[in-house]
This record gives C-alpha cells, sequence and structure tokens, in this order.
C-alpha cells in the first residue's frame, strides 16, 4: 500500500538532524562536502522523518473514523499487508507483511484502515514483537471484537546485512486475542494464510 507522502517537514527538525547527519558522515570517515553528499545530510532528516511519522498518528482515530454498525460476526481476514519498520536497536530497516483478523461484536472497520494501523505502528523505531502486540490492541480497544489475531513475517537487515549474516532468515512473531485464543479458531486463521506462511 502506498503511504501518504508528508506534504511538509518541519524546518527546526529537518536542520538539526541534518546537522547530526553531517556530523556523523565525517566520523566515518567521509567528507560531506563533496559532491554526492552535499545533500545527503539533508535527505536523511527527511528520510527519517517520513520513517518515523507513526508517532504523529493515531491508530485509534484511523479505525473510528470508518467505524460501522454491522451485526455479523464472521471472521474478517486482511493478509499480506506490506510492512516497513526500523529496528530500534540498529536503526536498520526490517520488512516483511503482516496478515490480521478479528471477529466482529457489532462493529466494523473499512478494510484499508487495518492496513493503516499496521503502517501507524511500523512507521516507529520498532521491535518486531511489541509491533505485533501493539497491531492487536488498536483493533482489540476499538471495535470490541470477539477475537483478534495478528502474524508478523519480516525479514530484518540486521541480521542480514551484519553480525551473523543470514541472508534467508525469516521471523515470524504473532498474538491471539479472545476467540483466537482457541484452538479451532487459530487454526483456521492459520489455515487460512497459511499458502502464505513458510
Amino acid at each position: 500500500m502506498a503511504y501518504k507522502k508528508i506534504e511538509s517537514y518541519d524546518d527546526e527538525v529537518t536542520s538539526s538532524l541534518a546537522k547530526n547527519y553531517e556530523s556523523s558522515l565525517m566520523l566515518l570517515g567521509e567528507n560531506p562536502q563533496r559532491e554526492g553528499l552535499l545533500k545527503t545530510p539533508e535527505r536523511m532528516a527527511k528520510a527519517m522523518q517520513y520513517l518515523t511519522q507513526g508517532y504523529s498518528l493515531d491508530a485509534k482515530a484511523i479505525l473510528n473514523s470508518a467505524k460501522f454498525t454491522e451485526e455479523v460476526s464472521e471472521m474478517v481476514i486482511v493478509k499480506d499487508i506490506e510492512l516497513y519498520s526500523m529496528c530500534e536497536h540498529h536503526m536498520l530497516p526490517f520488512f516483511g507483511k503482516a496478515h490480521v483478523a478479528y471477529i466482529p461484536n457489532g462493529y466494523i472497520t473499512g478494510l484499508s484502515k487495518i492496513a493503516r494501523v499496521v503502517d501507524v505502528y511500523s512507521r516507529r523505531l520498532q521491535v518486531q514483537e511489541r509491533l505485533t502486540h501493539q497491531i492487536l490492541s488498536a483493533i482489540k480497544e476499538t471495535l470490541n471484537p470477539y477475537g483478534v489475531a495478528v502474524v508478523i513475517e519480516a525479514s530484518h537487515l540486521c541480521m542480514m546485512m551484519r553480525g551473523v549474516s543470514k541472508q534467508n532468515s525469516v521471523t515470524t512473531t504473532s498474538a491471539f486475542f479472545g476467540e483466537f485464543e482457541k484452538n479451532e479458531t487459530r487454526s483456521e486463521f492459520l489455515k487460512l494464510i497459511s499458502a502464505k506462511l513458510h
């Protein structure tokens, strides 16, 4: 899903970040005054504001903006939601897909809002385990459903590019609430997304 472009950046924040990035480049042995790096500190400053814009977004408000009364209680699944986030330990990206399901209890929300909730929490400095539970909690607290399930599969550049350098590793995390804590319901959900799981 395309993420909404930031229309304007905070000039003061951009300037402060750019100065820090310029210092970082020098500490790494680079010359920030050479042609290819002249605008890099500013680009990095804007990129980081873009990649962490989730701090200024409210997942519950997003869900409530398209919350509808509906007497259905069948499982709703939105799977293969692309996500891109930044590991808070090394500030390197991790990316993958989220599979989210809920069982309505009088309320449903727009399907695109589920994907936006994933974006709200992934566009922050994160760990995958916390991200999984934050998505679940937002849906649970806003829609009060019978159950919520979240599974995330992601590849972490902090594992692929450095350290153990395991290029093909995928991390899977899951969180379940309510009806999904029952084996039968959880198994149905996992079966429905199993073609996408490794």
